[in-house]
């Protein structure tokens, strides 16, 4: 054999070319940091939230942990305030993540046409404030709805405008607003590309047709990021079930914000207040089973209108 046959033979012997274990070997970083950090936890809060822990004797004694089995789903069921919140955040999404999305494909659609002077410092803009972090933003935006220091709400007082944004009423919509301009930029981000990806002849053959920038991006553009929707709608869905950062902040500032108001504050109160481990991951499991249902419905929901404008077509 000659020498370049012997040196690519031995490069093909140190690189592992041709042996069934190379594809697993570049896998394995992913599987593991998969297993410890995602399937790891999950499997210890399912198996932690079927005991609990009782106090032994007259309670002067030590305490046991007992397998109780589903009683924890039981008492995270059975508590109001924790299924109160549920409703909270749906209230949050039905109302905030169209509201977001909407802003999103608006921003999205008006950069990708071209008629935004200066477009890249404008995308820069909005997507500036989801590089901020959630606590930090929601402490600016907590210096806003103070009334004794904000200079909006005195601003609006000058001229006979009364508002307070930490109200009962109000507060749930003040914090939807901060996470709306928090996510509104990555939202567009993410659509922007994916229009930046069609194909620019479809949009010069509908001008040819006489079709004018709405009707290109209704009845072009929409239908052809259907994914890219799919995708920002799901995560923001997931996102507002998991909302914690900002009304946990704001909590400092208002007393209209308990610490069970959303299901992440609450089972954040049941493990740290509570010090009831067990009861916090019935919770956490709930919470995520409600997360799974809901992003469950909304892909077969939006299958299902697809499959269905497929067949009208």
């Amino acid at each position: 054999m000659s020498a370049p046959a012997l040196v690519t033979a031995s490069r093909r012997q140190w690189s592992g070319a041709g042996r069934w274990w190379t594809p697993y070997v570049f896998i394995a970083p992913f599987v593991v940091l998969f297993a410890v950090f995602l399937v790891g936890p999950i499997l210890i809060a399912i198996v932690n939230s079927l005991f609990s822990e009782q106090s032994s004797g007259l309670g002067f004694g030590g305490s046991e942990v007992l397998f109780v089995g589903l009683d924890n789903f039981a008492r995270a069921l059975a508590d109001s305030d924790f299924v109160t919140s549920f409703g909270r955040v749906v209230l949050f999404g039905v109302v905030q993540v169209p509201i977001m999305l909407a802003i999103s494909v608006v921003l999205a659609l008006l950069f990708d046409s071209g008629l935004v002077a200066g477009s890249r410092f404008f995308q820069l803009t909005v997507f500036l404030p989801y590089a901020v972090p959630g606590v930090i933003a929601a402490l600016l935006w907590g210096f806003l709805y103070q009334p004794s220091v904000s200079p909006i709400i005195q601003g609006l007082a000058s001229i006979g405008i009364d508002v307070n944004l930490l109200a009962p009423g109000t507060v749930l919509w003040s914090i939807a607003n901060v996470a709306t301009w928090s996510t509104v930029g990555i939202n567009m981000i993410i659509l922007f590309s994916a229009l930046q990806a069609l194909p620019r002849e479809l949009y010069e053959a509908a001008k040819l047709d006489g079709a004018g920038q709405i009707r290109i991006a209704l009845g072009i553009k929409l239908p052809m990021i259907a994914p890219a929707l799919l995708l920002t709608t799901v995560s923001s869905i997931i996102g507002t079930l998991q909302l914690f950062n900002e009304p946990q902040v704001l909590k400092s500032i208002t007393a209209n914000i308990s610490s069970d108001y959303t299901p992440n504050m609450a089972i954040y109160a049941a493990s740290t207040l509570g010090k009831d481990s067990h009861l916090s991951s019935a919770m956490a499991i709930l919470l995520g089973l409600a997360t799974l249902i809901i992003s469950l419905i909304v892909l077969k929901a939006t299958n299902r209108s697809s499959q269905k404008k497929a067949t009208d077509g």
